[in-house]
């Protein structure tokens, strides 16, 4: 069934206190409306950051009622991102969520605030709901990192690893992608790859299963491994694809979602809150998936530290 993946997230945050977030610039009616559906579905409290005329313009044109909801007045989006940023460093919100608004625009405010680093390189996961596929597929990192370097990569497969946990995967199998099998010095990502699982034997990374390289065909069908006589407990089974960089990713992401019919939520990790970043064309179920992630995230590392 189409999302149904992203429905169990949304039914496994129910009954746990809804995170305040804090929207940055949700000016059309996709992101506003997002927002609140989220917000009824009682798995944000949200704020309303950026220029009220436009706010309020997209919530008529979408007849939704901002009568319960706060709003944070600014100029434009670079202020609105500038003002969520300073709400989530003074601990105001516990989340920040991006609405109508470029990418760069968006991190580039979060990047420039220390308050909110921690000692995690941030890295973006895609949480893709794939109707054919019996798990959700994370992908990583395919927004954040344009060309990560090994030590980066790290980085991205334990965010990656932690998110897992928090959504209940005790132990995710990571696929470390490349184009082929087999190491070789002519291609970077499939040394990074070696190097990943090595690191991964000596402690350096933790709480998963990882092979690598592996090509995508083998990483998602026992049936293309077999045939390849690749003998491994992650080919045919992974729960985590780690990208060689973000081109990759983002094409691999893009494609699962227009040639596949998967719904793609997504969240940035390795901030001191959970940043929930979508797409400005993603419809309201990968928002509210987004937003799902972000609850049992925070929630998670709430039990973690009591």
């Amino acid at each position: 069934m189409k999302g149904r993946h992203h429905q169990a997230l949304i039914e496994k945050a129910r009954g746990l206190a809804p995170i305040r977030t804090a929207v940055v610039h949700p000016v059309d009616t996709i992101s506003l409306v997002g927002a609140i559906e989220a917000a009824k579905q009682k798995l944000i409290i949200p704020l309303l950051v950026g220029p009220e005329s436009k706010i309020r313009a997209a919530a008529r044109e979408a007849k939704v009622d901002l009568s319960g909801y706060e709003i944070v007045p600014t100029e434009h989006s670079a202020a609105a991102a500038a003002e969520a940023v300073a709400l989530a460093s003074n601990f105001k919100v516990e989340a920040l969520m991006k609405g109508s608004l470029h990418t760069d625009e968006f991190m580039a405010a979060i990047l420039k605030e220390e308050k909110l680093r921690t000692a995690r390189r941030m890295s973006h996961v895609f949480v893709i709901d794939v109707p054919d596929y019996p798990r959700a597929l994370f992908v990583t990192d395919a927004a954040i990192n344009i060309y990560p370097t090994l030590e980066d990569k790290v980085d991205i497969v334990q965010n990656a690893i932690d998110l897992a946990h928090a959504l209940g995967l005790a132990r995710p199998k990571v696929a470390i992608l490349s184009a082929v099998e087999t190491v070789s010095s002519k291609i970077k990502s499939t040394i990074d790859a070696a190097a990943l699982c090595k690191m991964a034997d000596r402690g350096q990374i933790t709480g998963g299963i990882l092979d690598g390289p592996l090509a995508f065909d083998n990483a998602v069908s026992a049936e293309a491994a077999k045939t390849k006589g690749i003998v491994s407990p992650v080919a045919g089974e992974a729960d985590i694809l780690v990208v060689p960089d973000m081109e990759a990713g983002n094409m691999l992401a893009k494609q699962l979602e227009y040639l596949a019919a998967a719904e793609i939520a997504g969240i940035v990790l390795g901030a001191r809150v959970p940043i929930i970043l979508t797409s400005r064309a993603d419809k309201t179920l990968a928002r509210l998936g987004s937003c799902a992630i972000a609850l049992l995230l925070a929630r998670h590392k709430t039990e973690a530290k009591s």
